[in-house]
């Protein structure tokens, strides 16, 4: 399994390394897909989605493909997904994400596609991993607004693989509430590690070891 969790996508030369070298290929020789799902239930502008679409694509794949999870047969999806060698999931709404999975029955086709893929998380498509993906994690957060614009108070965490929990974008200046203070009180909260990265910061899954990638700020406690 292997697996980049971003904050912010590819934003920088040791995140494309990392990447190429999970690959092994180069760009050129393999396809990716693309799934903008979580980017939907997103209120505001998304200037900053079609940036980082650009970003993925002037890497310049062989094959790009752009997928969305909900509204297609079950197998269609998982057909194209099993036909990437990259997995690249968009940021946006996490928990959109999560029931879009659930919700679609995915989960099980997904996982088993992770034993040969290489999945690219930004965002909410890197926090939907961890086992604490739930309603009441969510509200010591303050993320229960992204819960309930979907008009539901419970989520399912659809893989649940992971006991610690990654919060993105990091002292982000998009994100300005997201400084130490933020992280400290999360931290005080949890009884498991977490993960806290910024833009130019990943957690990398591989064969089973978690370490971090950074040209940047991240912190992890315990």
């Amino acid at each position: 399994m292997n697996l980049l969790l971003t904050a912010s996508g590819l934003r920088n030369e040791m995140l494309w390394d990392a990447l190429r070298d999970m690959l092994g290929k180069p760009f050129g020789s393999a396809n990716v897909v693309y799934v903008p799902t979580a980017w939907v239930a997103e209120p505001g502008d998304h200037g900053w989605f079609v940036e980082d679409l650009n970003r993925l694509h002037g890497l310049g794949w062989r094959e790009f493909d752009v997928l969305e999870l909900n509204g297609l047969p079950r197998q269609l999806v998982l057909d194209r997904l099993l036909h990437a060698d990259v997995i690249y999931v968009e940021g946006g709404n996490h928990y959109h994400l999560a029931r879009s999975i659930t919700g679609n029955g995915l989960a099980d086709g997904f996982l088993e596609a992770l034993e040969s893929w290489v999945y690219v998380g930004v965002s909410a498509g890197s926090m939907i991993f961890s086992r604490h993906l739930t309603a009441h994690f969510a509200d010591v957060i303050g993320d229960t607004a992204d819960l309930h614009v979907l008009g539901a108070t419970t989520v399912e965490p659809p893989f649940a693989l992971f006991d610690w929990y990654l919060k993105t974008h990091l002292c982000s200046p998009d994100f300005p509430e997201r400084d130490d203070a933020w992280a400290d009180h999360i931290v005080e909260w949890a009884d498991f590690r977490l993960y806290f990265i910024d833009h130019d910061t990943a957690v990398r899954v591989r064969d089973g070891k978690v370490d971090v990638v950074s040209e940047g700020r991240w912190r992890g406690h315990p």
